[in-house]
């Protein structure tokens, strides 16, 4: 073992653990170590396969890039998907992952992992068992500081490696009421709060949603009549196809469809889900007309709906366009980040 992986893992708090396993299951439990691993690599090019290409495309899957099986293989659609991301960052454009390429996914990367750590770590709390502890956890895990199992469970390994990261990234991740850990919920409890969520088709994946910011919006409060005219105005869209990027009954994308449902009705509201999440305010549990947010192809809120009442929610999925969902599916239910509600300024 180099010292790169004695140096992750005595900062482990499963560090006898650690030594006791393959170098390859660290290796798939540390994205940084990957990092490593990849930068030590040849450049990885159309033909190549192996533990290293299904590492890179791993990265572009959390960027949104690349949202095919991830097989190690790198072959034409892993190819364009780096072209795709080169062109984003103005870079040489010619689909081989050499060191710029890798520096700028590893920058992106980061970035992203950081942001799940700041916009969740303040919504949760000791003792919490919910999605959005699982999506701390596995930031926590990204920069080697978590080891536990990525069960949404905010106990003392989560409190431990929230602490870690505090220190070393220089970040207020715990607030000062956060400091007496609440007993982890219990196997009872757990059911309880899976039966109060729900889901949809294990099937449903949502496309990557690249599209330009929205201008300023003024907000409104969406209740009563108010709600059941958008919840009318989204369910006149069912049947209506998915399409990457769109906005109108031709084709929706996911925020597309929640955008133009709310412009119908003389509200506005921004264009992608993150900017959604980020305009709208957090609620504990949906009415109708709500917002209902998940966890899809990459960390944090990248797929919404609007919920419809009876557990249900109607969402533009890449599987079936608009379609009527329940949030008790098994893939919504683990998932499921939040509600949030569009509230007077």
């Amino acid at each position: 073992m180099n010292q790169t992986v004695e140096h992750m893992a005595k900062r482990s708090l499963l560090y006898g653990y650690v030594l006791s396993q393959p170098l390859v299951n660290y290796v798939d439990a540390h994205p940084e170590l990957q990092n490593k691993l990849l930068f030590e690599s040849d450049q990885l090019e159309f033909g190549k396969h192996g533990e290293a290409v299904r590492h890179m495309q791993q990265k572009l899957h959390t960027l949104s890039y690349f949202d095919k099986e991830i097989d190690g293989r790198f072959g034409v659609l892993t190819e364009q998907a780096i072209k795709n991301f080169q062109a984003e960052h103005n870079l040489t454009i010619n689909g081989k992952v050499n060191k710029d390429t890798l520096r700028a996914m590893v920058k992106d990367e980061k970035k992203a992992y950081k942001e799940q750590l700041e916009n969740f770590s303040d919504e949760i709390e000791p003792g919490m068992y919910n999605a959005k502890v699982k999506i701390v956890q596995k930031a926590l895990q990204y920069f080697g500081y978590y080891e536990g199992e990525l069960d949404g469970i905010y106990g003392p390994l989560t409190k431990k490696a929230l602490e870690i990261a505090e220190e070393e990234h220089h970040m207020e991740l715990i607030d000062d009421h956060q400091q007496a850990v609440s007993p982890a919920p219990t196997e009872q409890t757990k059911s309880e709060q899976v039966k109060a969520k729900d889901t949809s088709p294990a099937s449903v994946k949502e496309q990557p949603n690249k599209d330009v910011e929205s201008n300023e919006v003024k907000k409104v409060t969406v209740q009563g009549n108010n709600a059941a005219s958008i919840v009318e105005e989204a369910r006149a869209q069912l049947g209506t196809p998915y399409k990457w990027g769109g906005e109108d009954p031709g084709g929706f994308d996911c925020s597309g469809f929640i955008q133009h449902v709310f412009t119908e009705q003389g509200i506005q509201i921004p264009r992608t889900v993150n900017e959604i999440w980020n305009f709208s305010s957090a609620i504990s549990d949906p009415s109708i007309g709500d917002f209902v947010f998940f966890e899809t192809y990459k960390p944090g809120p990248s797929h919404m709906g609007i919920y419809v009442g009876d557990g249900k929610f109607i969402h533009a999925g890449e599987s079936r366009g608009v379609e009527i969902s329940k949030l008790t599916n098994p893939y919504w239910e683990e998932r499921y980040i939040g509600a949030k509600r569009v509230m007077q300024q």
